[in-house]
């Protein structure tokens, strides 16, 4: 044994006392014992306390300096209103920078461990694989959030009592606030899973720039929303800045589940080195589009791949085709309700006789759509969006589909309240979207639908599969569910809107 190692001064805990209840309160009791733990010894390297007191008492006189200097710069050019919002930009930084810590930290939990031999008496211990998991979390978050809040304090009473005397809005300092703890939550959050399935310090400092490069572009992103955001002085915050905490608290609550069911501490111990067997996993996959069982036997023929290995994939998205329909119904009804509000409302003109548009549909469809091939056309500009959600999919557990498609069908309700709005009867309009709709709808439903399990999967795997199997299952299935169904009911649709739609709503206007 290293003589290196850390002391596990940890308190035993009777087993009947873990298995006695399953709470919350005596999960997160159970999960401080580890966090008690690491806290201490991390207040004990002066490694980690060095950079700690630096960044929360220094760091924020230079900020406040910076701040001074800028202002005074361009009041020279009358642009105060841009030192005044540098101001904030730089309480977000004097935040961010500690927290920065944390992914060093977080990326230490679990392989930092393995390789100092501490680990294998820590996981020995009666504690569930979600307890050591949420203790290591919170173990990895707790200094530099301290720090980070202590840091943001100094600034403000820097602020408050210096030359500049800034009094902010109350909203605005605990937007910033939050967005200091989300990103937190974020980095520590992705840096123990990565910590938990990788095999070495260096492959996982390698693997932690997944996470710093879209942090960073995040922070590029609320600066300039700081900067250029018509609601900057509001009294209730910056409304861009309130989307952006909420999304990433789900992205928080999505990577935690994700790490407390992959965490195994028996394949933590076991594990030594990953590869990459692409035979194998393309094996897999195929596997996967040709099964019509839950055991993976092959189709014997088309009709049976069809009636038992598509359906069997249909079926698997039980779960993922509710959300979706409900995230399409709330699109359009947001739609309508945008409408509604006087300042999105378009000032159309009232009484033109719609029918006069009959004998121009043709025309426009022509133009928009091109008349050498509308078919393709058109259903190439489906599948190209369907593609790019189940990528973006793939990436965003799953929400990314729930992004990209949705917003046509805002723009229908929107459509739809703006023509009651001019006082025209938009009946023509159920012709117009359903008599292809009702073949491209239910399309695009199922492949947001497959789109959505195919990156959310990861975030609870199937009993029984582990996380390449999970993975490579919901591929297989998107892969079957597309080929059986998607390619073939998009140019269907298509052909329907480019053939049919126009002559049904030229009969409906009496054209």
């Amino acid at each position: 044994m290293n003589t290196s190692a850390k002391s596990l001064d940890i308190d035993p805990i009777p087993l009947e006392a873990t298995a006695a209840s399953g709470g919350l309160f005596h999960t997160l009791s159970n999960a401080m014992i580890i966090t008690r733990r690491e806290v201490r010894d991390s207040f004990r390297d002066w490694r980690i306390i060095g950079p700690i007191v630096i960044l929360t008492f220094l760091f924020p006189f230079l900020a406040q300096f910076v701040a001074a200097r800028f202002a005074t710069y361009l009041e020279g050019f009358g642009a105060q209103i841009i030192g005044e919002r540098t101001i904030p930009f730089l309480l977000m930084i004097v935040g961010f920078f500690p927290i920065s810590i944390s992914l060093v930290i977080a990326l230490e939990t679990f392989v930092g461990e393995k390789e100092r031999r501490s680990l294998e008496p820590l996981l020995s211990t009666p504690l569930s694989n979600t307890e050591l998991y949420i203790g290591k979390t919170l173990a990895a978050m707790l200094p530099p959030l301290i720090s980070s809040y202590g840091g943001m304090a100094v600034y403000l009473l820097s602020l408050l009592t210096g030359d500049l005397a800034w009094r902010p809005q109350l909203w605005l300092v605990v937007q910033i606030i939050l967005i200091t703890t989300v990103q937190a939550l974020v980095m520590v959050t992705g840096a123990v899973v990565v910590s938990s399935q990788a095999t070495s310090t260096r492959a996982a400092n390698l693997l932690a720039s997944f996470i710093i490069i879209p942090m960073a572009l995040i922070i590029q992103g609320e600066s300039a929303i700081m900067f250029l955001a018509p609601d900057a002085e509001s009294p209730t915050g910056i409304g861009a800045l309130w989307a952006i905490i909420g999304g990433m608290l789900i992205v928080v609550i999505l990577l935690l589940r994700v790490g407390n069911s992959i965490f195994n501490r028996e394949e933590l111990l076991g594990r030594t080195l990953d590869t990459i067997n692409l035979k194998a996993m393309l094996r897999h996959i195929l596997q996967s589009i040709r099964a019509v069982d839950e055991q993976g036997t092959p189709a014997r023929s088309l009709l049976d791949w069809y009636r038992r290995g598509v359906t069997l994939s249909v079926t698997r998205l039980r779960l993922a085709l509710p959300i979706t329909l409900v995230i399409f119904l709330a699109a359009f009804i947001g739609g309508v309700l945008i409408g509604q509000l006087p300042s999105w409302q378009m000032d159309l003109p009232r009484g033109l006789p719609i029918r006069s548009v009959a004998g121009d549909i043709q025309f426009y469809t022509g133009m928009v759509f091109g008349e050498s091939n509308p078919v393709l056309a058109i259903a190439w500009q489906n599948g190209r969006i369907l593609l790019g959600a189940t990528i973006l999919a793939v990436f965003t557990f799953g929400s990314g589909a729930l992004i990209l498609t949705p917003p046509v069908y805002v723009i229908l309700g929107y459509v739809f309240a703006q023509l009651i709005n001019a006082g025209y009867d938009p009946s023509f309009m159920l012709p117009a979207v359903l008599t292809h709709g009702i073949i491209e709808i239910p399309v695009i439903v199922l492949a947001t639908a497959a789109a959505l399990r195919l990156g959310a999967v990861v975030t609870r795997l199937p009993s029984g599969l582990t996380l390449g199997g999970a993975w490579t299952q919901a591929l297989g299935d998107t892969i079957k569910i597309g080929i059986g169904i998607i390619v073939p009911g998009l140019i269907l649709a298509a052909a329907v809107e480019a053939y049919i739609t126009p002559q049904v709503v030229r009969l409906m206007l009496g054209g």
